[in-house]
């Protein structure tokens, strides 16, 4: 059969996230229509994690070819670069405070974030309650998409998008995530002001990062008057069950994790002790370094599909530019196969980069800062990467 055209192809994306949502949007300004295929039953279905930091490098390039960048900046916060070193006992070892005007890196809710990509995409454009089960088909296409529903998709050309555990990613692939070793539990604090007023003074309008080598917490601003904080720790990953805990036991893994860091100070443990709700396990995942695949018709990945890594502040900034640069190389070329391999000719190198520099950077946030890094702490773009895990995918 002839190859398709990008104009003509019947294209599915997989995953309602920024990356999935950004592709989707820049192929229709470029009059290229995408259908996409969540799993969720609606858009509000589930917590969308905490907030990002977005480059004016690869995130907001991305905003840009979007043509959202100026409401992205309604919405984002610039004042939450603002970033702190502090030690167990509470002090502050470093500080940086944001230049008046800087854009640099500016904070946005997740949730925020999905909500302004979802509304400059048509109706209709998202098939919600769609779980993808496999990917199957002919090299030369159509490739079939099979849901847990039974219902099928004949399809020209699938994306995945749908993040860690992919669905689509065993078509190009036999890659699968690795637990890293380390391992976050989620806590989220609410009326920080009134409720949590010198937790507020202590972690600043940004995000604070206190580590002793074993453990670290990492404290993260949301909009509205919330805070998130990682609690990080070094722990097998059945390490919850084997304590003989639940989720929902909040007391009982509040007095474990007390007792693993008994040597903080309770200006410190406020981060454990304060929190409003349950905590959240999420063990880090990460694919092998570098991933790659033989290029494959019909099929592509972009963002942690692709190139799952440590959040150390690159997963969804990255995950957007794959999704600009693949919809503006279906706009630009005379066949989809034609488009996935200039897509793939830029961005297989570039996750290869990232993940070869960030493989077993899990470990970095655990670290004690040394001199060095504390001197180098308050140059712009140096401070500690935000936390872009959130929540897996498909």
């Amino acid at each position: 059969m002839n190859p398709p055209t990008p104009s003509g192809a019947r294209i599915s994306i997989i995953g309602a996230g920024p990356g999935g949502l950004t592709c989707a949007r820049v192929l229709h300004r470029h009059g290229i229509a995408a259908t996409v295929y969540d799993r969720d039953p609606d858009a509000d279905a589930r917590d969308q994690g905490g907030s990002l930091d977005l480059h004016e490098e690869d995130g907001q390039l991305a905003l840009g070819e979007a043509g959202l960048l100026e409401e992205f900046f309604e919405l984002a916060r610039c004042e939450s670069q603002e970033e702190r070193r502090i030690d167990p006992a509470g002090r502050v070892l470093a500080h940086r405070l944001p230049g008046e005007g800087e854009t640099a890196r500016p904070e946005i809710d997740r949730g925020q974030l999905r909500d302004l990509l979802l509304r400059s995409l048509d109706p209709g454009t998202i098939r919600w309650g769609h779980t993808l089960e496999s990917v199957s088909g002919p090299a030369d296409g159509p490739r079939t998409l099979t849901f847990a529903d039974g219902s099928t998709v004949e399809t020209d050309l699938v994306i995945g998008a749908d993040g860690a555990f992919s669905r689509v990613r065993p078509a190009v692939s036999d890659a699968v995530p690795r637990y890293t070793g380390v391992g976050f539990l989620e806590a989220w604090f609410d009326d920080m002001e009134s409720a949590h007023p010198e937790l507020s003074a202590l972690v600043g309008r940004g995000s604070a990062h206190v580590a002793d080598g074993e453990r670290g917490l990492f404290a993260q601003r949301n909009s509205g008057g919330h805070l998130r904080v990682y609690i990080m720790r070094r722990v097998p990953l059945d390490w919850m069950t084997a304590s003989g805990l639940r989720p929902e036991d909040t007391a009982g893994i509040r007095a474990r994790l007390l007792g693993e860091y008994a040597a903080w100070s309770p200006r410190t443990l406020r981060m454990i002790t304060e929190n409003d709700g349950p905590y959240v396990d999420r063990p880090l995942y990460a694919l092998p370094a570098p991933h790659t695949w033989q290029h494959t018709p019909g099929v592509t990945l972009l963002g942690d599909a692709a190139h799952l890594m440590p959040p150390l502040g690159v997963g969804v900034n990255l995950a957007m530019l794959d999704a600009a640069e693949l919809a503006l190389a279906l706009a630009g070329s005379a066949t989809v196969d034609d488009a996935l391999r200039t897509y793939e000719e830029t961005m297989l190198p570039r996750s290869a980069r990232y993940a070869e520099m960030l493989d077993g950077g899990a470990g970095f946030l655990l670290e004690e800062p040394d001199a060095g890094e504390l001197a180098r702490f308050g140059e712009p773009g140096r401070g500690p990467g935000h936390g872009e895990q959130g929540i897996p995918g498909q």
